[in-house]
């Protein structure tokens, strides 16, 4: 069964990594989002009672 040796598939599988390893990560971090994040100030909620009619 050709399907169990090893031989050919096994380079194929670690170069796929390798290029894969390789590449993905530059790839990756040099992206550049269009949208950075800007902080903002955090502020103090006001907080109201509710006026329940039936209490």
């Amino acid at each position: 069964m050709p399907q169990l040796l090893p031989t050919p598939w096994f380079m194929t599988l670690v170069f796929a990594w390798v290029v894969f390893l390789s590449f993905t990560p530059t790839k990756v971090m040099s992206h550049s989002f269009s949208n950075e994040p800007a902080s903002v100030e955090p502020r103090k909620l006001e907080k109201t009672s509710w006026n329940w009619p039936w209490a």
